[in-house]
């Protein structure tokens, strides 16, 4: 009887020990398995992101510095409202040609004239889909030149690297009564859009 006694109580105490340790323990023990592989598969793709990252690094240093500098300017990866109108000017001015009165459409859709100030209700463009890797901003100025000018500076900001979409234009002719003869002047109103990679 008292054998009978002590096993029924060791085979109690065994399985309160088994329920109140060896279980949870072992449960503790699966989920820290499942996590390792979690884990140890977080590290597999962190280590192909790695040779990719070394990869990617080895072909962008085999291009040299005035390639990169071409392909930054082509698509930046961030708007410059300032070199814009610098690069547009100094193209013009290759043709006798002054751009004024610049207004910037802002990103958040707020329009900008040359001075920074705000031109209400002069919205000219609209920033790109959230869902595009670009961005875009359109930009407006105008100009008086003779028609000839205007294409010669037309086809060589169609050749430059900055990528430019116009999305209007305007020709009105200019009145010349001090020399009848001469060659028509035209005011060209020129909104052109231009993009930028996000970050």
């Amino acid at each position: 009887m008292g054998k009978l006694i002590t096993a029924l109580l060791a085979l109690i105490i065994a399985g309160s020990i088994f329920v109140g340790y060896t279980m949870p323990t072992f449960d503790k023990t699966k989920a820290l398995k499942e996590q390792n592989g979690q884990f140890d598969a977080a590290l597999g793709k962190a280590k192909e992101l790695q040779t990719l990252k070394q990869s990617l690094l080895s072909r962008y240093n085999t291009f040299s510095s005035d390639d990169l500098t071409r392909l930054n300017k082509l698509l930046p990866d961030h708007v410059d409202n300032v070199r814009l109108v610098l690069d547009l000017d100094s193209l013009a001015s290759r043709f006798g040609i002054a751009v004024q009165n610049v207004v910037i459409s802002r990103p958040d859709g707020e329009a900008t004239n040359d001075k920074g100030a705000l031109n209400n209700g002069t919205v000219l463009g609209q920033i790109g889909q959230q869902s595009t890797p670009y961005n875009s901003m359109t930009l407006q100025f105008t100009t008086q030149t003779t028609y000839a000018n205007f294409v010669s500076f037309m086809k060589e900001l169609e050749a430059s690297l900055r990528i430019v979409d116009i999305t209007s234009l305007t020709i009105q002719p200019v009145p010349n009564p001090q020399n009848a003869n001469a060659e028509p002047l035209y005011r060209f109103t020129i909104a052109v859009k231009t993009y930028w990679l996000k970050k």
